[in-house]
């Protein structure tokens, strides 16, 4: 068995229909002996594994088209996953050990669980505060100040580094788009190259901590890296922004767009929401720190703060409507007096309604899909390739250039599921590679996904590649940063 691959570290999943039923009936000769065995089988020479393995990469090839298709990535993935490990339950069953595929799927579903909780309720404040109209008071004031492109250019890519630590790349993408589209209207050349520059950014914002993006929730989760260990990041996340920053920054003229006029006042509570949602990422990190239990205790116990405070917005409404009122009849504001008629009661549950449900039903996918591979024994053999093979760090890097094209959420799940015996530095570089290594392409990245879509006609696949040169030099110089700086860490194993 390879070093890290125990037993325990395995469980997970993969997918695809038509062929199931005509396979089914050949698996029970196909796999392993139906006799009592101790651990998982090894599946990864059957019949039942080739099919898994097959639906995985069918179902991850309708993900990548999701742009041409026109499918949401959720639904290939929620099909393979049922598929592999109904896939895993029958060979289980005719080998007589139901009860070990049983607890492999419930092993997956809990780890899963905890991460879907705990980005619920970062999305739900992350959707509390742009219904208060934060995201939109930010934008304002960006527009009124009427910047050059080269000043927009740097003040919106570093705004995403500086917010996606807390508010995720995605949406730090997304608000940070709608300034350069807004500002620049119509400017394709601009609002590409400010586009790219967003997602670099974002991507290499998120790399530095728990909350910027979801591997490195996972990495934390997992307990491979502890809350404050993610700032020895913070170094080679700012060179792998920079650098390209720079390099695009010279091509970009230093014109002015023309002055766009737009007021947006916060509604009540807005400020109190952020504080909440700091308090409740402090919860989360002491519940981890201090008390060793799972971060999404902290995170549940703020989406109760959030409940109580909504409760408070709800009955105080009428007390703050009839107060507005009487100031703007007395100042003669017929525009505000006609939006107070407008205004609705705080709803907590329509904030959790509108999370992104389409990305947390995809992570549920790769989640399971992944980890039923891991249980055929399909992540042994590749950490036995990857790490035994290969240097610990040339894998890393080569991982972190694979996340590009496959996403990053099922290349650190494979990691942490293969759990190979690397130093503390070594996770550092992993969790960096697969959190800036999806900018190399508009595909390797949720941010750079959204920000086509966005921003379509503009934004591009091509157009993001023309820059992908500039990107990997980022790529490299961030990881040689990363080597020289925290060379210490990579000292010790364990």
């Amino acid at each position: 068995m390879p070093t890290g691959c125990h037993p325990s570290a395995w469980p997970r999943n993969l997918r695809r229909p038509g062929l199931l039923l005509s396979v089914v009936p050949v698996l029970l000769l196909a796999s392993a002996p139906a006799h009592a065995a101790t651990g998982p089988l090894d599946l990864t020479g059957s019949l039942a594994g080739f099919v898994a393995v097959a639906l995985f990469i069918l179902a991850y090839a309708l993900v990548m088209g999701e742009e041409k298709l026109h499918m949401r990535k959720s639904k290939p993935v929620l099909i393979a996953a049922g598929l592999i490990w109904a896939l895993i339950g029958w060979v289980y069953v005719q080998a007589g050990m139901p009860i070990d595929a049983e607890h492999a799927f419930r092993e997956t579903l809990l780890e899963f669980t905890e991460l879907m909780l705990f980005l619920l309720v970062a999305m739900t404040y992350i959707n509390a505060m742009e219904e208060r109209r934060v995201f939109d008071a930010l934008r304002a004031w960006m527009v009124r100040k009427g910047f050059s492109y080269r000043q927009l250019f740097w003040i919106t890519g570093g705004l995403a580094f500086v917010i996606s630590p807390i508010a995720d790349n995605l949406t730090t993408a997304m608000l940070m788009c709608a300034v350069v589209i807004k500002v620049a209207v119509g400017d394709k050349r601009f609002i590409n190259m400010a586009c790219i520059n967003i997602v670099v950014a974002a991507n290499a914002g998120g790399a530095f901590s728990p909350f910027g993006d979801i591997t490195t929730l996972m990495v934390w989760q997992a307990g491979m890296v502890k809350f404050y260990e993610f700032f020895a990041l913070l170094g080679p996340s700012l060179v792998n922004f920079l650098v390209p920053a720079l390099a695009m920054s010279l091509f970009i003229g230093n014109r002015t767009p023309e002055g766009v006029q737009e007021e947006v006042e916060l509604k009540r509570g807005a400020r109190r929401i952020v504080l909440l949602f700091l308090l409740t990422v402090a919860t989360a990190v002491a519940c981890h720190s201090l008390l060793h239990l799972p971060p999404v205790l902290g995170m549940m116990t703020g989406l109760g703060y959030l409940q109580f405070f909504g409760f408070f917005l709800r009955r105080t409404l009428p007390r703050s409507l009839e107060r507005k009122r009487a100031r703007y009849t007395r100042l003669g504001d017929d525009k505000r007096l006609a939006q107070l008629g407008s205004v609705l009661p705080f709803d907590v549950f329509n904030r959790v309604a509108r999370a992104e449900w389409d990305t947390l039903l995809f992570f549920y996918g790769v989640v399971m899909c992944v980890g039923g591979l891991g249980f055929m024994g399909y992540l042994g053999l590749l950490s036995e390739a990857l790490y035994t093979g290969w240097d610990a760090t040339w894998a890393n890097i080569a991982l972190g250039l694979i996340s590009a094209v496959v996403d990053n959420i099922p290349v650190m799940f494979a990691v942490l599921t293969m759990q190979p015996e690397m130093s503390h530095g070594h996770w550092l570089l992993i969790t960096l590679t697969a959190g800036v290594g999806g900018s190399l392409l508009s595909i390797g990245s949720a941010a750079g996904v959204a920000l086509m879509g966005q921003a379509r006609g503009y934004y591009t696949f091509a157009g993001h590649l023309r820059w992908a040169p500039v990107i990997a030099l980022g790529y490299v110089a961030s990881i040689l940063v990363h080597l020289w700086l925290n060379a210490g860490s990579f000292q010790v194993y364990g």
